[in-house]
């Protein structure tokens, strides 16, 4: 099976349904855990992709935590082989950063089921084309960032100018989630119980909404993780 290196930056934030759309099209997952201490790889190897995942810490904390800085290199080196890469949360934030543009804290924490509105871009983009103009996703960040330059923008949230982008033709940044499954929000909720008290928000209803919800994320995120997994062997 090709590997697929994913970079994973807290226990609970798995990669989940990019690791089963992966996985179908005959593709391993080489997760490397950053949290625990793993070194990240000076370079891809036989990787033929890079998926970022989320994490509670900032781009721009990269003195307190080191590995970003390696993160962000080998996110360069996969664009500059072309390589299809795919950020999620923490992961778009840094390949946005990646790209040169300025990561930031935002207005305010994006934390729960909002709706997301595609622009016009994404209507024949390859992964997001032919889905509905609005649906609801699970949001959990502070931090925003800027379109890079070069890429195309193609989502946006109320509190939120770019929720996804594209660069090129298969680097993807996904500030949303949709690769959750009941298993990974349970985490979210415990680990970050902590975040949600400050935030005067409830962990509790925001599994509740997940009944309603979730569903639908999921089959959009199966959808979308499959073309993404096509991209790999397409890639130069």
């Amino acid at each position: 099976m090709k590997p697929v290196l994913a970079l994973q930056h807290v226990e609970c934030e798995k990669p989940g349904l990019i690791e089963e759309a992966l996985k179908s099209k005959g593709y391993a997952v080489d997760a490397i855990s950053s949290f625990r201490g793993q070194p990240v790889p000076e370079g891809l190897g036989e990787a033929c992709g890079l998926v970022v995942m989320g994490g509670p810490m900032g781009v721009y904390e990269d003195g307190r935590y080191p590995f970003l800085r390696d993160e962000m290199r080998l996110i360069q080196q996969a664009l500059r082989q072309e390589k299809p890469v795919l950020g999620v949360c923490l992961g778009s934030q840094l390949l946005a950063a990646a790209l040169g543009a300025k990561v930031r804290k935002g207005a305010q924490k994006e934390i729960g089921w909002f709706p997301i509105e595609l622009a016009e871009p994404a209507h024949d983009d390859r992964l997001l084309g032919g889905i509905d103009r609005s649906f609801t996703a699970l949001h959990w960040h502070g931090d925003v960032f800027d379109v890079p330059a070069g890429a195309t923008a193609l989502s946006s949230s109320r509190l939120t100018a770019c929720q996804a982008f594209r660069y090129g033709r298969n680097a993807y940044g996904f500030l949303f989630h949709m690769e959750v499954t009941q298993k990974i929000l349970d985490g979210l909720a415990r680990t970050f119980s902590g975040e949600l008290a400050e935030e005067g928000l409830s962990g509790d209803q925001i599994l509740r909404q997940a009944g309603e919800f979730l569903p639908k994320l999921q089959l959009l995120g199966r959808r979308v993780f499959s073309e993404w997994a096509n991209l790999l062997c397409e890639a130069v």
